[in-house]
């Protein structure tokens, strides 16, 4: 028979931030395990719930009893595993006792490596009931719970206290004990709006059940519940919500019934910068600032209850009497740091450890002006601007209200720097210098913001790899993986024209004069920069041949590397790609085996008519490629190469290469390395999948 399998575990308040992924974790265990043991039909569907009070899972087509199985076991070769008269050895007997099988009851198997014995026999199904309690002890076993707590005088451990378990198969309650609790078909529902327990006839009631002990069960209709809601009441207000899925998510977690309530504050803590206040409210209160159309904060902001109430004046006027010591908090940290100053703090940046190898805030930012400062000069911009971008840029990190939130470093600094009267384009850099903070961010705008944002990010992909702490797995302490697509993303995208090598080059040289050690930083760093380059490539569709053959010349334009990668994939469609590439192969490995340093081709030493025709053409076609390649026409210079195809076929058909005599050979090799040269100018091709 198969029926709805329903799992419930009703527990303590769960960790709004881990509700989601336990839930999904919870889901799929118990699904994957149901599945290997053969109980779910092929079209069984899984469905997990989750509130703050319970995890959840509902699997539909579970069949009472598995299939009956056929077992085979392999055992021993049957060269040995019988003695001269054919009686079985001890370890077949072995193999016998352990698979229950008599002598006579064997099978054999030939295999390529000989013949082999083989026990085969019929396994009947076990029901359900002997499996689900393992099944689902083992699933709470296997949930990504950082740390479990014990509860009255049990041994059980679990993320929070577990008060019933629920396991029916339709209509009928399996037998099952999790954490030292009987399973049945009770549960409770909200705990403030629900009266009494709720008693399930059969496990597809457990939605509308819950629903109407006013819980929303599943997560993801929870979720766009709220989504909904707020929607709604803010268009009320004709205002708008600032976007927070983190947010979302995690007051999901908090609430089993939402009903949206409006909150106000008081209009004058609209004098601190709404960054600060939206922050606060957001962080410490799980509240929805509103916006008005221009993306000004509102003196509003919308409350998800998990209280369903006549009279709502009570939980409104609680939560603002609660928000306003935050907000408070926040005026009086935005107050202070703007009496203490923002431009004389630069001193106190040398009295902070950044690395015990790589000096204090005070030497980074040292660092940072002087790189900034040659970066803006590389781009023709106001140098002096990006090195005092640069060398103010970590000062906020010293002020009050960065210390409460971190995340608003940069942020705090352009508003601290404006108060005192600094420039806007430096302000600016100041707070952009830290984009892209995250995969898909917005890149710094302008010359000055770009410079400072590299020499930030720059400064840290070499000075780590420079005193040996380069990601290894899992582990990036230092967000260096972040810092290195930060780069490529400026570079690429802007796009800026700057040689990463020469970047590395004057970081490093910044480093050395303050006498910080340096280990080899060049190779390890720029070959970590293309490995991030290459997935950032494959991740927007281009084919990984063409990746691959561009990235093997080690480019360091990277604003170049995209121009590169079209003329390449044109070049692909060519009528002369396929020969082209092949015959770049075959020289290639020709090249491969000679020895020594080749010289140039000599035209008195060319003897065949279809090597003096290649000669005069790699001759004709070789300052067009690299004039092309030059000035950027990567695909103009693919398009000349491409019609050396027909004296290439040509040379292969009439010409021996490897001939006895050296100086004719080495000619022949010349030649085709000059060849080579130029039809590896834009990309590798011998990477090409033709």
């Amino acid at each position: 028979m198969s029926e709805t399998l329903l799992i419930e575990l009703r527990t303590e308040e769960l960790p709004p931030k881990s509700l989601k992924t336990l839930s999904e974790a919870f889901a799929e265990a118990i699904f994957s395990a149901l599945r290997a043991q053969q109980f779910l039909h092929p079209d069984s569907v899984c469905t997990p719930y989750a509130t703050p009070r319970r995890l959840a899972v509902a699997i539909t087509r579970v069949s009472e009893r598995q299939p009956e199985r056929v077992i085979e076991k392999k055992g021993p070769a049957v060269a040995g595993a019988v003695d001269g008269e054919g009686r079985p050895t001890r370890a077949l007997e072995g193999f016998m006792r352990a698979a229950g099988v008599s002598f006579a009851e064997l099978q054999r198997t030939r295999e390529a490596k000989g013949e082999y014995f083989l026990a085969r026999w019929t396994q009947k199904g076990e029901d359900v009931d002997a499996c689900l309690g393992e099944i689902v002890a083992q699933a709470v076993r296997k949930l990504p719970i950082a740390k479990l707590m014990r509860w009255g005088d049990s041994d059980h451990q679990f993320v929070r206290p577990v008060h019933s378990l629920i396991c029916l198969h339709g209509e009928r309650v399996v037998p099952a004990e999790v954490l030292g609790l009987r399973s049945g078909r009770v549960t409770l529902g909200h705990r403030f709006l629900s009266q009494g327990e709720i008693s399930l006839a059969d496990a597809e009631d457990y939605v509308g059940s819950l629903a109407a002990g006013k819980v929303i069960v599943s997560f993801a209709e929870r979720r766009a519940t709220i989504a909904d809601q707020l929607a709604s009441a803010a268009s009320r207000l004709a205002a708008r919500i600032n976007p927070a899925d983190g947010l979302l998510d995690e007051v999901t977690s908090l609430v089993e019934w939402p009903v949206i309530q409006v909150g106000e504050f008081e209009a004058e803590y609209l004098a601190v910068p709404q960054e600060c206040l939206i922050l606060t409210m957001q962080q410490n209160q799980k509240y929805f600032p509103l916006l008005d159309a221009q993306g000004k904060l509102l003196n509003k902001f919308l409350i998800v209850s998990n209280m369903e109430v006549a009279d709502p004046g009570p939980i409104i006027r609680g939560n603002e009497r609660v928000v306003r010591p935050r907000l408070s908090d926040a005026r009086f940290f935005f107050d202070q740091d703007r009496k203490n100053g923002f431009a004389n703090r630069v001193t106190r940046l040398a009295s902070v450890v950044y690395h015990h190898k790589l000096g204090t805030l005070g030497d980074r930012a040292q660092r940072l002006g002087r790189l900034a400062r040659s970066i803006a000069g590389r781009l023709h911009a106001d140098a002096n601007l990006a090195e005092r971008a640069a060398l103010y840029s970590k000062i906020d990190l010293l002020t009050d209200m960065v210390g409460e939130f971190p995340e608003l470093q940069g942020i705090m600094g352009r508003y601290y720097l404006l108060h005192e009267g600094g420039l806007p384009v430096v302000a600016d850099a100041i707070e952009q210098h830290y984009r892209p903070r995250f995969a898909g961010d917005v890149l710094p705008v302008g010359n000055i913001a770009c410079a400072a944002a590299l020499a930030d990010k720059l400064d840290a992909l070499v000075g780590f790899f420079a005193i040996g702490q380069v990601p290894t797995g899992d582990k990036d302490p230092f967000g260096l993986r972040r810092a290195a697509l930060g780069v490529l993303r400026i570079l690429m995208e802007t796009p800026l024209p700057l040689d990463l090598a020469e970047l590395i080059g004057e970081a490093k040289d910044a480093l050395r004069q303050q006498g910080i050690q340096l280990q080899e930083v060049d190779e390890p760093l720029l070959g970590f920069m293309l490995d991030r380059l290459r997935g950032t490539l494959r991740e927007a569709g281009h084919a990984g041949d063409v990746i691959e053959s561009v990235l093997a010349q080690r480019p360091t334009r990277i604003d170049l590397v995209p121009a590169r990668l079209d003329a390449v994939r044109e070049f692909l469609g060519l009528p002369e790609a396929q020969a082209l590439a092949a015959a770049n192969k075959r020289i290639g490995n020709i090249l491969r085996k000679a020895s020594g340093p080749l010289p140039e081709p000599d035209i008195a030493l060319l003897e065949e008519d279809a090597e003096k025709a290649l000669f005069q053409r790699v001759v004709l076609i070789a300052p067009q490629v690299r004039s092309h390649v030059q000035n950027e026409d990567y695909a103009d210079a693919l398009r000349v190469l491409a019609g050396v195809r027909s004296e290439v076929d040509r040379f292969f058909e009439a010409v021996m290469v490897n001939v006895e005599e050296p100086l004719l050979r080495n000619n022949r090799l010349g030649l085709l390395k000059a060849l080579y040269d130029e039809l590896n100018a834009v990309a590798d091709m011998a990477k090409l999948t033709v």
